[in-house]
């Protein structure tokens, strides 16, 4: 119980660490996987919404088509032209995140994400130090809590 005369609860952002095991790399690779599928399904739906788009203008104009008409559809061209660029652009991201995890070696530690967490402080206990946690995982499960531990430091003094 936490005697809020000497102590407090302040929150804190954890580092998650894990472990790699063979199915941590599997479900990772998964993971990327169905979103490299998902990016190639956005740019088949783009391409035929385009398609879509520019078959409706060209059914609805005269012919040949008006300058402002063909600069109409040459403007949806560029719009979808920049939207898949972005698409290719985290597709290829996503390709190089899956050859990292590929390599990566089973037993190293690799940085996952951050969580918040609470934690209580006391008079005369080191705030700097409690504030740096690390939780490591191994398939889900934790496998060390880790306080206290040295980040480098950012200023010069």
């Amino acid at each position: 119980m936490i005697d809020f005369a000497k102590q407090l609860l302040l929150k804190r952002t954890a580092n998650i660490r894990v472990i790699v095991t063979a199915r941590w790399k599997e479900e990772m690779q998964q993971q990327i996987q169905a979103q490299i599928d998902r990016a190639d399904a956005q740019l088949q739906q783009l391409e035929a919404a385009l398609n879509r788009q520019i078959m409706e203008i060209q059914r609805q104009s005269l012919q040949p088509m008006p300058p402002q008409v063909q600069q109409e559809v040459d403007n949806l061209r560029l719009q979808a032209n920049a939207q898949r660029a972005e698409i290719l652009e985290q597709k290829n991201q996503l390709l190089q995140q899956l050859n990292q995890v590929q390599v990566i070696e089973l037993e190293q530690e690799v940085y996952q994400g951050q969580l918040d967490s609470f934690f209580p402080i006391g008079i005369g206990e080191n705030l700097i130090a409690t504030m740096n946690v690390e939780i490591v995982l191994r398939d889900g499960t934790v496998q060390d809590i880790r306080t206290g531990f040295q980040q480098p430091q950012l200023f010069n003094t």
